[in-house]
């Protein structure tokens, strides 16, 4: 049995974000660095480290050394124009999350990937954490019976310094939990649910005072006729949030007696990440009495398997789990999410397919 080509990646922006990447593909049997974009001097310390050459451009790589992929790591502003120029090479893109800053740039990217039949993937690497694998398997197969509810939190506290970096922009409009923290929570739900078809959002700010919002709230409706609420904050004295709950980043603290999600269904529920399953004795009824059980999870680092999983995507043994698309709509619901806040009214999201199959089938062994 021959073993499989190693894939030459290489990273675009070397921030924390980017040096993370540089981290997995170094560390992967899979994968080989082949160099780092980033036109700051400092990046010439990470690629230094690894014995890989420093651009300063994508074009300049593109033109001297043509990678298997690219991971574009970079500002969300550069994350259309960086994905086009892959695509434009045939090259391959790993696209950190958002996939772009505005619908109306993410939606070229798209087209322009399909149109090429370059593979686009977007970085939602929660996709590829083993619990949320493994919650959707139980959803998808039925145990909840059909599913009408869902309940989510992210709620935190960003220490006061956070606001200090790059001149207090996190203070201004754009800079809070909506559009820096919600895409997590957005495709993390659209993932285990399905699509979501409008929203409803109201924010405030009356925590700390700053133009941005610290707070918001949120009413989902999903394709399938279920229901969501979900709760925002970065000013709550709270654990409940995937970071501080999954064990997934040893960066946190963790409590793992804690949920940030729990889907109900007309059959049982699921919470999240604790993996607690409860499902009716007989008839459901409140008056009846519930088995609860704890769904088996072989954990794993999510940033490890998405780049095995890239690799893998780049050989032509396996479809994005993350595309381009995917990501596409879940920034159509962040832009519902803040429409709706400045309006106050319910946004419709278009093109989404409101006839798509229920959940439902049989339930996990």
């Amino acid at each position: 049995m021959t073993e499989a080509p190693v894939v030459r990646i290489a990273v675009a922006g070397a921030g924390l974000v980017g040096r993370r990447h540089v981290e997995e593909v170094v560390a992967s049997s899979s994968t080989r660095l082949a160099a780092v974009v980033d036109p700051a001097p400092a990046a010439d310390a990470v690629a230094d480290e690894h014995g890989v050459p420093r651009y300063r451009s994508l074009a300049e790589l593109l033109s001297r050394d043509r990678p298997d992929g690219v991971v574009l790591a970079t500002p969300n502003r550069l994350h259309v124009d960086g994905g086009l120029a892959c695509v434009a090479a045939g090259v391959p893109a790993l696209v950190e999350k958002p996939i772009g800053d505005t619908v109306e740039g993410a939606t070229r990217l798209v087209e322009a990937a399909e149109a090429a039949g370059v593979p686009l993937l977007v970085g939602h690497h929660r996709r590829h954490s083993p619990i949320m694998a493994r919650a959707r398997e139980v959803v998808a197969g039925g145990a909840l019976g059909r599913v009408v509810d869902v309940v989510g939190t992210a709620l935190f506290a960003k220490p006061d310094d956070y606001f200090d970096v790059g001149g207090g922009w996190r203070r201004q409009r754009g800079g809070g939990p909506v559009l820096i923290n919600l895409v997590h929570e957005v495709d993390g739900l659209r993932w285990l649910v399905g699509d979501i078809v409008q929203v409803q959002a109201t924010t405030s700010h009356a925590a700390r005072g700053f133009p941005v919002e610290d707070t918001a709230a949120m009413v989902l409706t999903f394709a399938d006729g279920a229901l969501g609420t979900f709760l925002l904050s970065d000013a709550a004295a709270s654990p409940r949030s995937w970071e501080q709950t999954s064990r997934e980043n040893a960066s946190y603290p963790n409590h793992p007696d804690e949920d940030c999600y729990h889907v109900a269904g007309t059959a049982g529920s699921l919470s999240v990440p604790t993996m607690r399953l409860r499902r009716s004795t007989g008839p459901p009824s409140w008056w009846e009495p519930f088995e609860t059980t704890t769904v088996e999870v072989q954990r794993s680092d999510p940033l490890a398997r998405q780049v095995e999983h890239f690799a893998a995507v780049v050989r032509g043994e396996a479809e994005p789990v993350c595309s381009g698309r995917d990501g596409l709509a879940t920034l159509r619901v962040l832009e519902a999410v803040v429409e709706s806040a400045r309006t106050g009214r319910p946004v419709d999201l278009p093109g989404t397919d409101r006839s798509r199959p229920r959940l439902g089938g049989s339930p996990p062994t």
